[in-house]
């Protein structure tokens, strides 16, 4: 890898009821970065925010009109959306997405352009310590498993939502234009140039953490399929298996009642329990494999219909208010 010069440095901050955050974590940015590189933009896209943080996010403008751009979505579209729409307005060198609760101090982000300069596209950061709730760790290791799995992640790599992409692989991430939006999806499968690098890790500021179970469970849907025919392909793989064990299932039955009851005692009218078991596996199954190939064809319903990515309900930029 050819060493890369980063002159001008983008932070896109998705936005989601942060009114007590905000402000502050726009003035830590300016402080910390400003005297380090060229020029600084700093990108808020407010996602459906109930409280305040519109009236923030306006303050936070109208301090730095030269440094933040303000992008208002009209209506919760979920976070992986509001970074796209923050990544198609990034204009400087390279672009770092690091989230509202200051558990990613904005100092840090030095250490990761620093580290891309290296050559790579992307450089993910790495914690000793994650100072997450505890059910927030379980589902980052079940999504970094299931990552593995299924995208080819490179062992050992953590997929944090705290990390720096170069301009150049930016302008191929917006490709994307699906409704379910899976950015570390689209980064894998982008390039292999890959870093990491160690930063600290902080207690949330204030509030608890957005991430629910269900945003949990949907981000997992993402992964699953919108960038791998691997769940398809298990669903194949389970039916077959399932196919070759019926006869043996029957076979094993019908012994067992040639045989006056020797491999199975019952005390039941012969041939309920096993009916009654394959009813219920099969049918389970079949559910299962109709409800995954469902979720794959709905998927492609609504992207068919195009439903948005997210809609910008108005942006508060310097050159086009000059405009």
């Amino acid at each position: 890898m050819n060493p890369i010069e980063i002159h001008s440095v983008c932070i896109v901050i998705p936005v989601y009821n942060s009114e007590s955050t905000i402000e502050k974590l726009v003035d830590e940015a300016m402080s910390t970065l400003s005297p380090k590189y060229g020029h600084v933009e700093i990108i808020l896209v407010n996602d459906g925010s109930q409280d305040n943080s519109h009236d923030c996010a306006m303050r936070a403008f109208n301090k730095y009109p030269d440094n933040v751009k303000y992008i208002q979505l009209a209506k919760n579209f979920s976070e992986h959306n509001a970074v796209m729409a923050g990544l198609n307005y990034v204009s400087s060198d390279c672009v770092g997405i690091i989230d509202d609760d200051f558990q990613n101090p904005p100092f840090e982000v030095i250490k990761l352009v620093e580290k891309l300069k290296e050559g790579y596209d992307v450089v993910y950061s790495c914690y000793d310590d994650k100072k997450h709730h505890w059910f927030r760790n379980l589902g980052s290791s079940f999504n970094d498993w299931v990552a593995t799995k299924l995208l080819k992640k490179p062992s050992g790599l953590y997929l944090s939502s705290f990390k720096v992409m170069h301009k150049t692989l930016v302008k191929n991430v917006i490709k994307y234009n699906g409704p379910f939006p899976y950015i570390d999806g689209i980064l894998l499968r982008s390039t292999n140039r890959i870093g990491t690098q160690l930063v600290a890790h902080k207690d949330r500021e204030d509030g608890q953490s957005n991430y629910t179970l269900t945003r949990l469970i949907s981000l997992w849907l993402n992964m699953f399929t919108g960038f791998s025919i691997v769940p398809l392909r298990v669903a194949s793989f389970i039916g077959i298996v399932m196919s070759v064990i019926t006869p043996f299932l029957i076979l094993f039955y019908a012994l067992s009642y040639q045989t006056g009851g020797v491999f199975v005692k019952q005390v039941i009218p012969p041939g309920w329990a096993s009916l009654i078991i394959l009813v219920n596996f099969f049918g389970g199954l079949q559910l299962l494999v109709l409800g995954i190939i469902g979720e794959y064809i709905g998927r492609l319903f609504l992207t068919a219909n195009q439903s948005p990515q997210f809609v910008v309900r108005e942006t508060y930029i310097k050159k086009e208010i000059d405009e």
